[in-house]
């Protein structure tokens, strides 16, 4: 039986820890793992500027080609003890779809699987990063108008990422649909999520993708579930989409994480 992990950070993240990328193999392993992907945060795309505080959403143009010989050297290392994939996490950016199939065109051969993520949402020519802190989502409230305004950018954000052409290395994985959520216990939603997440799962099942069961949500104190919950989680199994558990772990301790909370073992 695969067990995998298919949503792991490395000491590459700017906003990571440095733990060993040979530390978290040997943690997989210890978790009884037989497959782990290596998804770092992809450079940003060619004329985007992080607007984060400290600018540490991503690994620099000038890491990537060391990220791949190190997760090469890795491969090398354990093999035929477990598989290890080199992956990367795609941020989808409104406007910036020509510049994120170009990168993808340099990054995609070299790539054993991705994730297509949002984190980034637009408000006219403003962009926010909407996982960063409470205090920026907060401030966030104010820009947009509400919580439920903000649910609905990430959401139509989202759809775009399913729809956009990005060529022929665009990921067939969604990352954790429902990051939105990181700071709900402080910032309540007030309507029915229902109307935005059952047609974005329409939409992901005629594109064949895959959906990113993501366990770091449950490690989040305003969070404390997984990205996606189980009633989102129920309605993709009904429409057989596949499932990849993915810890996102940013250090080693956190591999695994969530694993028990979800609604599908792995």
């Amino acid at each position: 039986m695969v067990k995998k992990d298919g949503h792991i950070h490395t000491p590459f993240c700017p906003h990571g820890s440095k733990d060993s990328i040979e530390k978290y193999i040997e943690r997989a392993l210890s978790l009884g793992y037989t497959e782990i992907s290596f998804t770092e945060h992809a450079p940003l795309p060619e004329g985007f500027i992080d607007t984060t505080p400290t600018q540490d959403s991503a690994m620099s143009w000038e890491d990537w080609e060391h990220y791949v010989e190190e997760v090469e050297r890795v491969k090398q290392l354990y093999i035929g003890k477990i598989k290890i994939n080199c992956g990367l996490e795609i941020d989808f950016i409104e406007g910036f779809e020509e510049e994120t199939r170009e990168a993808l065109n340099k990054l995609g051969p070299k790539l054993d699987d991705a994730i297509l993520s949002v984190h980034f949402i637009k408000q006219e020519e403003r962009y926010d990063c909407l996982d960063y802190s409470p205090q920026n989502f907060e401030k966030m409230i104010a820009v947009y108008g509400s919580v439920e305004k903000i649910y609905q950018r990430y959401y139509n954000t989202v759809r775009l990422s399913v729809e956009a052409d990005l060529g022929p290395y665009k990921p067939k994985r969604i990352g954790h649909i429902t990051l939105v959520h990181k700071f709900q216990n402080r910032f309540p939603f007030h309507g029915n999520e229902k109307t935005a997440i059952s047609p974005l799962l329409q939409e992901i099942k005629k594109a064949g993708y895959e959906l990113d069961y993501n366990g770091a949500g449950t490690a989040k104190p305003l969070c404390r579930e997984p990205y996606p919950p189980n009633w989102v989680i129920e309605e993709a199994m009904k429409l057989q989409i596949p499932l990849v558990y993915g810890s996102d772990a940013h250090q080693v301790k956190e591999l695994g994480q969530g694993s028990e909370q979800l609604l599908v073992s792995f």
